[in-house]
């Protein structure tokens, strides 16, 4: 009896856009025997009146392995449908990287902080509330100490970013989008600026660079420069612990050195980028992460797998 090959992966990858992480990715999954298929996760819903309760853009069965690139902006409304999309694939067995939940743990700032101090991480003390008064009482009390640093509770690549030195500091709630997230600043008083990010997959370090600036937001979005760099053993198994406690199997950790000398956490993102730290990787990073992906595949793939 002669096997029947099984048809190439179907993969669907949820961006917002079609940017360079997105080409080189589609690229990686054509180039091991995939087919991969860009969608925008506002363009997906739910539809009870079909099978499996969802509508895929291009899809007429269930992908074999959905990725995440971006969620996209939007209302809470909005974006809670998109996650609950995740949500439904994941109950309908599709593999799905990083998984919804993980997504939710590393998109909310406060969320994430919490969860990597009760892991025991090291991570910047950080605070988070709904109250300009708080807030302003909050700033008072730990500027005495050095400055904080105010994100977006929902946020990346360095953007809305706000140094925090007194509590005159402290924006209006609508400014602050009704939270305060603030957290100590950790580097030196003057330039040079840098921190660390190591790409993890499947429990692993993929690469890792140093990224130098003179400005003390070291995103390289934000013109910061990758400098190759070999992780410590400290650093690696401080990713890749932070990576776990988020329950991500692909991340980009964010490491800085604490006034002791000793990595901290910074955040881990779900969604992360390597276009800066592919310029100083010799290999293609887009494919060893394509590869690790399909691994979640299960063999041979499930039939009946039809959206209606």
């Amino acid at each position: 009896m002669i096997d029947t090959p099984l048809p190439s992966p179907r993969v669907v990858v949820f961006t917002d856009k079609l940017d360079w992480h997105v080409d080189h990715t589609l690229a990686a999954f054509r180039a091991l025997g995939a087919t991969p298929v860009a969608v925008r996760l506002s363009a997906c819903r739910i539809d009870t009146s079909r099978p499996h309760g969802l509508v895929l853009p291009g899809f007429h069965a269930l992908p074999d392995l959905a990725i995440v690139r971006a969620i996209g902006d939007g209302s809470l409304e909005a974006i809670t449908m998109r996650l609950g999309v995740l949500h439904a694939l994941e109950a309908l067995g599709v593999p799905l990287l990083n998984a919804a939940r993980a997504i939710e743990r590393c998109t909310d700032k406060s969320m994430a902080s919490f969860l990597l101090a009760q892991a025991g991480l090291p991570t910047p003390e950080t605070f988070a509330t709904q109250s300009p008064a708080q807030a302003r009482a909050i700033a008072r009390r730990e500027c005495a100490g050095g400055p904080l640093v105010m994100k977006p509770l929902f946020g990346a690549q360095g953007w809305g970013l706000r140094l925090i030195e007194t509590e005159n500091d402290i924006p209006s709630l609508e400014e602050a989008r009704g939270v305060y997230y603030l957290q100590r600043f950790v580097g030196p008083s003057r330039p040079p600026y840098e921190d660390m990010r190591i790409l993890v997959s499947r429990g692993a370090v993929v690469a890792a660079m140093k990224r130098r600036s003179s400005h003390w937001i070291t995103n390289v979005r934000q013109g910061a420069r990758p400098v190759a760099v070999a992780p410590t053993v400290a650093e690696r198994d401080m990713a890749l612990a932070a990576a776990q406690a988020m329950g991500t199997v692909f991340a980009g950790v964010d490491l800085i050195v604490g006034a002791d000398g000793a990595p901290m956490v910074l955040e881990v993102n779900s969604m992360p980028g390597w276009s800066g730290l592919q310029r100083i990787t010799a290999f293609d990073i887009a494919g060893r992460l394509a590869a690790d992906a399909l691994a979640d595949i299960p063999s041979p793939r499930m039939a009946g797998r039809g959206l209606g």
